[in-house]
């Protein structure tokens, strides 16, 4: 892979991250229901980081769960012959809350139908919202976020890689082509 472009440093990053939180908090007049669920991997630490923006917008702690989408996937044969299959455990109540789904990148559709199938699995939430960091397009599902922080129109033969410090220890948001 080659790196095409750097979309957003740090700071552009925390300031589409800050935007979402306070959508958030205005489209559900408040965050008295809402629950946040990270999607397994990068998709956690941005709702982490959402969930410290809401603390510092409202003054309230809401809950933030995390879900493993792997036993939800309907692609599973194409990523391995003998994947490993764990059910999700979201560790909050979804029961009757505005669930929030947070990711890295939306593309396909196919993980965030997963993420939804995986909360039902787990209760009846009132609602489910989706936010991404950035959509990037190509749909194959009708899937389409509430939240984005970055709309980039790419190639397939393009990649989006959202970095974060718990995982590739810089920041950033890069454009990569494949070889």
């Amino acid at each position: 892979m080659r790196l095409k472009a750097r979309l957003m440093d740090e700071a552009a990053m925390n300031r589409a991250l800050m935007r979402i939180s306070h959508e958030i908090t205005e489209k559900n007049k408040g965050v008295e229901n809402v629950v946040l669920v990270g999607i397994r991997r990068r998709g956690v630490p941005i709702s982490e980081i959402i969930r410290s923006n809401i603390v510092k917008i409202e003054d309230v702690s809401i809950p933030c769960g995390c879900v493993d989408v792997s036993f939800y996937r309907d692609d599973l044969s194409h990523e391995s012959e003998m994947p490993v299959i764990k059910k999700a455990d979201i560790g909050i109540d979804v029961n009757d809350k505005d669930v929030v789904l947070v990711d890295d990148v939306l593309y396909t559709g196919r993980t965030a139908r997963a993420a939804i199938e995986a909360v039902f699995s787990a209760g009846r939430p009132r609602s489910i919202q989706f936010a991404v960091l950035v959509d990037r397009g190509h749909r194959e599902l009708p899937i389409r976020a509430d939240y984005v922080g970055k709309n980039v129109p790419t190639s397939r033969s393009e990649l989006i890689e959202v970095r974060l410090p718990e995982y590739d220890g810089e920041t950033g948001v890069y454009l990569m082509e494949l070889n």
